[in-house]
């Protein structure tokens, strides 16, 4: 997504250099000499979010300037790749468990067939809990790489929330809204937003989805009421395969959904008060992106 000469943002299609995404436009444009407040108030950023895509960029040219990695990367590459193959371990004892229960048990001895049918449920369940790992790893991957291909096309609200186990109601403006999303890969951030906002302690009282227009975006926002989540569990959630609650697995929590967002073209963010949480995603609004009906 660029920006058009009337302002208005563009959707392109592969730029892989990153020099039509907004953020580097807006990134340049403070470069540039252009003033901060001016550039966040005509892409509706916040100046904290807009501080911090110059920070990152910045860094990103030193250290390619200077031959060396930025920060932390090489912790944060170590971590990640510790914590992930725990995520395989985990599930993959798991069903060797279960795979031994029917090993060690005598070829003579009569098998209960509701006991092996109960087996294979766990082990089926195992192996799916691999094959997400995996997946989640292979998105992460490319898009971080910038390989990741969207089938972008215009898509309704109510047609993304339909693919989700419990569709919840949109607010706001409604489901009827379209965005211009790739529907496999953006069902997936919504699904996340979602699980994150309903199942982090403290529990609310209950979640709700608004679609709302901010020029030059569609924001929805999943809201949850409630209690606010303390801010350590909300900065866990954007780390890569931190750990779950039960401390027996590792989630991807919403750094994949961050991620998917990105390649979008889109900015995903947390705000909340004593009573409410809102978790909010952003993607340019193809009304004003010039994207042509199907």
């Amino acid at each position: 997504m660029g920006e058009r000469a009337d302002g208005r943002p563009q959707i392109v299609r592969g730029a892989a250099d990153g020099s039509d995404d907004p953020r580097v436009r807006a990134v340049l444009a403070v470069l540039a000499g252009e003033p901060r407040a001016d550039v966040a108030t005509r892409w509706a950023v916040e100046p904290v979010l807009l501080d911090r895509w110059v920070r990152s960029f910045v860094e990103a040219g030193a250290a390619q300037v200077t031959n060396r990695p930025v920060g932390g990367v090489a912790q944060q590459r170590d971590r990640f790749l510790t914590t992930f193959m725990h995520g395989l371990r985990s599930p993959l004892a798991v069903a060797q468990m279960w795979v031994g229960l029917l090993q060690d048990t005598p070829s003579d001895a009569p098998h209960d067939p509701d006991t092996v049918r109960e087996i294979l449920v766990h082990v089926q369940d195992t192996l799916d809990q691999l094959d997400e790992r995996t997946t989640d790893v292979e998105l992460l991957t490319a898009a971080m790489l910038g390989r990741l291909g969207l089938e972008a096309r215009r898509v309704t609200v109510d047609d993304l929330l339909a693919g989700l186990d419990e569709p919840p109601a949109a607010g706001g403006e409604g489901g009827g809204v379209e965005l211009h999303v790739d529907p496999r890969l953006f069902r997936r951030v919504l699904r996340d937003l979602w699980t994150a906002a309903a199942n982090t302690d403290p529990r609310p009282r209950r979640v709700e989805l608004e679609v709302v227009t901010v020029p030059p975006w569609i924001e929805i926002r999943v809201v949850r009421r409630g209690a606010p989540v303390r801010p350590e569990s909300l900065h866990a959630m954007f780390e890569p395969f931190d750990r779950a609650d039960d401390d027996a697995r590792v989630t991807v929590g919403l750094y994949l959904a961050r991620a998917l967002t990105v390649v979008h073209g889109g900015t995903m963010g947390v705000d909340q008060d004593d009573d409410r949480t809102v978790f909010a995603v952003r993607v340019p609004d193809a009304r004003l992106a010039g994207v042509p009906d199907p």
